[in-house]
C-alpha cells in the first residue's frame, strides 16, 4: 500500500491513496493507527515528504558503475556511511534551492530510500523485513565543489536546506532487490539503472547500520545511487535555477522538483 502525508486546510495528516483518492490514516503510523474510510481527492491536497525523519543515513558508492565512474579503483569493502541533516528534507514538488555561499556544482542523485519502522539495533539480515514499514524515492543532492575540493568531506555538501527532496508516498509492498531506478533532467534521463547494481543490498545495509547505531522508527536510510552523475559527466552537468529534477523508481512513482535561486 502507498502511505502518503498531506496537508489539507492547514492540517497534516497521512493517508492511504488508493485510485487517486486518499483514505485518511487516524493515529501513528510507526505504532497504533486505522484506516478511515473519509475519502478526499489526491488533487485537492499538497503532498508533503512522507515522514519526519529522526535521522538519516545515507551510502555513498554502494552502486558498482557509479564507483567507476568515479574513480574508485576498487570497491568499497564495507558500506561508507554518512548522515544528511533533516533540515535537508523537503517533499515532492518542493523546490530545491542552490545555496547562496555553493550554488556553482549542485548534483542530483537518484536514490532508493528504506523507511525503518521500529526501533532497531544488531539485527540480522533475516530479521530486516520486520523493521522496514516501506520505500521511498529520494534525491541526495550534493554540492561537490563543498564535498570534492572545499570541504573535501561530505557533511555540509549534502545538508544544505533542501538538499534531501523525499516522496511522493511510502511503498509498504515492495520488493527492493531488483527495482529501475531513473533520474530525469528536463525531460532527459540521466541515470538509468537498477538497484540489482547496489554493491551492498538493503538487507545488509540495514543490518549494517543497526550495528553502529540505534535505528529510530522513521529513520531513513539512503541507499547510494547509481552511474550517471553530472560531475562524472564530459561536460560535467549542475543543477541551474529553472531545471526540472525527477526520480522515478519502479514500483514506488516520480518525485519531481524544481530548481530555484536562494534570493534571501
Amino acid at each position: 500500500m502507498k502511505i502518503l502525508r498531506y496537508i489539507k486546510n492547514k492540517g497534516i495528516s497521512y493517508g492511504l491513496l488508493q485510485n487517486q483518492k486518499i483514505k485518511k490514516i487516524k493515529g501513528d503510523i510507526f505504532s497504533n493507527y486505522i484506516i478511515t474510510e473519509e475519502k478526499i481527492d489526491l488533487k485537492s491536497v499538497k503532498l508533503l515528504s512522507p515522514v519526519e525523519p529522526p535521522n538519516i543515513i545515507a551510502v555513498g558508492l554502494n552502486y558498482k558503475k557509479h564507483a567507476d565512474e568515479s574513480g574508485a579503483k576498487k570497491y568499497p569493502q564495507r558500506p561508507i556511511v554518512f548522515l544528511k541533516a533533516t533540515t535537508s528534507v523537503v517533499g515532492p514538488q518542493d523546490n530545491i534551492i542552490l545555496p547562496q555561499i555553493a550554488p556553482a556544482e549542485v548534483d542530483y542523485e537518484a536514490e532508493l530510500a528504506v523507511i525503518i519502522a521500529k526501533k532497531a539495533k544488531n539485527i540480522r539480515e533475516d530479521e530486516v523485513d520486520d523493521y522496514v514499514l516501506g520505500y521511498t524515492c529520494a534525491n541526495d543532492v550534493s554540492a561537490r565543489d563543498c564535498q570534492i575540493k572545499l570541504d573535501k568531506q561530505w557533511a555540509r555538501a549534502k545538508s544544505f536546506d533542501t538538499f534531501c527532496p523525499l516522496g511522493p508516498w511510502i511503498e509498504t509492498d515492495l520488493n527492493p532487490a531488483k527495482l529501475n531506478i531513473k533520474s530525469i533532467l528536463n525531460g532527459k534521463t540521466m541515470q538509468d539503472s537498477n538497484t540489482a547494481d547496489l554493491i551492498f543490498d538493503v538487507k545488509y545495509l540495514l543490518s549494517y547500520c543497526s550495528q553502529n547505531m540505534t535505528l529510530l522508527p522513521g529513520t531513513v536510510i539512503m541507499t547510494g545511487t547509481p552511474e550517471g552523475v553530472g560531475f562524472a559527466r564530459k561536460p560535467p552537468v549542475y543543477l541551474r535555477t529553472g531545471d526540472k529534477i525527477e526520480v522515478e523508481i519502479e514500483g514506488i512513482g516520480k518525485l519531481k522538483n524544481s530548481v530555484i535561486d536562494n534570493k534571501n
